[in-house]
């Protein structure tokens, strides 16, 4: 039978409850368990695609097109299995079902409430994950536990438990345990009250999982042990992690896995963390630096590119380099062309977004990097951006733009395909999740993908626009991926450059820590191309121990 795991979080929000229910998924699989993963976000939006960045931060887009929250990202990335749009629900989502069916007639006139009607959705909704290639479904809840949202939420997993049996659920809550500087003292209080509202609500925890700054002794595990009821073993912390990717093997060795294990009575082997563990070995040998603009309109909360922070880091952690990221305000590019900062960058990516604000910067940043053999990749509206770069200042074509941007542009080079311009539902004109893209042969989107098929998730609704593509031809843009129809140009890139490549697709969402996208490696193999070439004895390491050896020589010994 399928066991369920239910991550709730307290104290505060932001803790990271994703990252230890993509952790536990990562052990989970290590151990040779089949998992997949779950968000029910309280919130009453239907989903996350029409939210502000700066209120959620990045959709994440799953490849049967669902627009999701974006700790699908972490799970996906963590446990290496790709999700579906049945891995997120929100309330508004329950509630629109409930709704729906009451009009349909389908409780009989019955008087509709939250129990059991909107319980039993959500019930039904971690059910619709349960299949024979499923051995646990790890369901995280998000908001805090005494959100007055999160109310319906909390009474559907404690059901749960009644449903399917005490040794198929395992509750697991996340909490803070703060360090209060005066005092020099770290809380337990936090904690112990988080863990009362909880189980005010019917849920005794089995596993509480200490968020803290550093580690915590033993001593204040037994305190929370003893004070919430909760085995010692039950106790684990997750102190502050010098990286992401280092998580699951602080929390297996704090034993969180071997205890789920035991409430869920699986007999799973020890877990093999061989190739994880090379993994984070691997990110902190890294020596070598790069430095990545992100040209972006939303870098105020990083939050809105963390699928593309993700990805370009594990980019990085393919050549053994640290990538630091350089937050470029898109509005303030033009700004910046006299100063050395854009110059500075080894590479830049221009990620996507919608609207009119900043689309200029992000304009003069693709012809910066053009101009100055800079590696650039763009992604969706990067991609158009660029084009409109090209046709602007290398076609001559005055005034080009997207059509979404300047309805008036005489040069629409960004369009709406003729099919989508008379559906008055946005929605309806979007393009979400996987499609496939055949590469030109011999094309160098082609080479990084080693084939010349392949399938990448978008979200978006223009195109480059077909009816002014005999501009381009024959020039040195190439339109070096199109539609299976040959309607749709997927892929562009610069032939007289070191990487100037863009895609109208979002290939950040499919990459791995330990499997980075193509297009991301290749891009930070190409800044470091850059860099090394602008400071060679930064690369050569025969060089930097002969200078250490002769500053050694020449210190006095008193030093």
């Amino acid at each position: 039978m399928t066991k369920h795991v239910f991550v709730t979080g307290g104290v505060a929000s932001s803790l990271g409850k994703g990252i230890s229910a993509s952790s536990l998924g990562r052990l989970l699989k290590a151990r040779g368990l089949r998992v997949t993963m779950q968000k029910l976000d309280p919130y009453i939006n239907v989903d996350p695609g029409t939210m502000n960045p700066f209120e959620h931060g990045e959709v994440f887009v799953t490849d049967d097109g669902g627009e999701t929250d974006l700790d699908l990202g972490h799970y996906e990335r963590f446990i290496d299995e790709n999700l579906s749009r049945a891995s997120n629900a929100t309330t508004g989502s329950i509630y629109s079902s409930v709704l729906a069916q009451e009009r349909r007639g389908d409780y009989l006139g019955r008087t509709v409430q939250v129990i059991p009607h909107i319980t039993d959705e959500i019930k039904r909704r971690i059910r619709a994950l349960v299949a024979e290639d499923v051995d646990v479904v790890i369901t995280e809840i998000g908001g805090t536990v005494g959100d007055i949202e999160i109310l319906p939420f909390l009474e559907a997993i404690r059901q749960f438990r009644l449903d399917v049996g005490r040794d198929n659920v395992c509750y697991i809550h996340v909490t803070l345990v703060p360090f209060i500087g005066p005092s020099g003292e770290q809380k337990t209080k936090p904690t112990q009250h988080s863990v009362t509202e909880l189980r005010s609500r019917g849920i005794q925890p089995d596993v509480i999982v200490c968020r803290s700054e550093s580690p915590i002794g033993e001593g204040l595990k037994r305190k929370i042990s003893s004070l919430c009821d909760v085995q010692p073993s039950g106790v684990v912390n997750a102190a502050d992690a010098g990286n992401l990717y280092e998580v699951p093997l602080i929390l297996h060795d704090e034993g969180f896995d071997a205890e789920v294990c035991q409430v869920l009575r699986l007999d799973a082997g020890e877990p093999d963390l061989t190739e994880w563990q090379a993994l984070v070995d691997k990110i902190e040998r890294a020596e070598r630096s790069v430095r990545i603009g992100i040209i972006g309109k939303y870098v105020s909360l990083p939050d809105a590119y963390l699928s593309v922070v993700e990805a370009t880091r594990h980019g990085g952690f393919h050549h053994g380099a640290r990538v630091e990221i350089d937050w470029i305000q898109a509005e303030e590019v033009e700004g910046l062309l006299a100063s050395s900062r854009l110059a500075d960058l080894d590479g830049m990516v221009i990620p996507g977004g919608f609207g009119e604000r900043g689309t200029e910067g992000k304009v003069a940043a693709a012809r910066f990097s053009r101009e100055n053999g800079i590696p650039c990749l763009g992604l969706c509206l990067g991609l158009q951006m660029m084009v409109v770069d090209y046709a602007r200042n290398v076609l001559g074509l005055a005034g080009a733009n997207s059509r979404e941007l300047d309805p008036a542009t005489p040069y629409p080079v960004i369009d709406l395909m003729d099919d989508q311009r008379d559906v008055t539902d946005k929605g309806g004109t979007m393009r979400l999740g996987a499609y496939v893209a055949e590469l030109q042969p011999g094309s160098k989107v082609a080479e990084i993908y080693g084939r010349t098929v392949v399938s990448e998730r978008h979200r978006h609704r223009y195109e480059f626009n077909p009816r002014l593509r005999h501009h381009f031809e024959g020039t040195t843009l190439r339109l070096s991926g199109e539609s299976p129809d040959h309607r749709l140009v997927e892929f562009v890139e610069l032939d007289d450059h070191p990487f100037w490549v863009a895609t109208q697709a979002h290939p950040e969402l499919k990459s791995r820590p330990n499997r980075a996208a193509p297009l991301f490696r290749e891009l930070v193999g190409a800044a470091l191309d850059r860099a090394e070439g602008r400071n060679p004895h930064l690369f050569d390491a025969d060089a930097v121990d002969a200078a250490a050896v002769a500053a050694a020589a020449a210190t006095p010994a008193s030093a």
